[in-house]
């Protein structure tokens, strides 16, 4: 187990309520506030007993940090034991998490707006509606959501657009088994 100062641990335990208040799970943020702390790799196992957190709790943490790209595993010679590390230029760990941020959450709003625009086969489009997950809004944040209306408006140029929140599916992938969360389902109008 790594011994944490009192500094450090106030800013994990910190890290890890703006990282729920951004929608990212709290260990995850945790565990990455740790790996950015850390002057050196840590395995999972250091990872788990430092935060007091189940040891698949870490890997899963893990897997969704290095597909953010801001954490990484690296080998230390003589461990067997993959290590992890974080990024430490802060602007490089921005820069990344903005374009993931963008691939995640703006680029399939405007795929999801250009096919429901496709579906009019050629036709001027009179308005567009939008319902979304009010799940999303919780993920995205009032500035995500401020972003996205605006991505959204640039697309439709003049096309009146509006809509709301769902608590709930609209649409489904497997029957009635096949719920989806954060989803924007768009429907426009000839």
């Amino acid at each position: 187990m790594k011994t944490l100062t009192p500094t450090e641990q106030k800013y994990i335990l910190h890290w890890g309520e703006m990282g729920a208040r951004w929608g990212i799970n709290r260990t995850v943020a945790q565990i990455h506030a740790l790996l950015f702390l850390s002057p050196e790799p840590l395995n999972a196992e250091v990872i788990a007993t430092t935060l007091g957190v189940a040891r698949s709790n870490v890997s899963t943490s893990l897997r969704e940090l290095q597909g953010w790209g801001i954490v990484r595993a690296v080998h230390v010679l003589g461990d067997r034991r993959v290590h992890f590390e974080s990024t430490k230029n802060v602007w490089e760990l921005f820069r990344t998490i903005v374009d993931q941020r963008k691939r995640r959450e703006i680029d399939p709003t405007l795929e999801t707006l250009r096919k429901a625009l496709d579906g009019l086969d050629g036709h001027q489009a009179l308005g567009l509606l939008a319902f979304d997950c009010a799940g999303r809004r919780t993920v995205l944040g009032d500035e995500g959501v401020q972003q996205e209306i605006g991505v959204i408006g640039k697309e439709l140029g003049d096309v009146p657009y509006g809509g709301f929140y769902t608590n709930g599916e609209i649409a489904r992938l497997r029957g009635s088994l096949g719920m989806h969360h954060f989803t924007l389902v768009t429907l426009a109008l000839a």
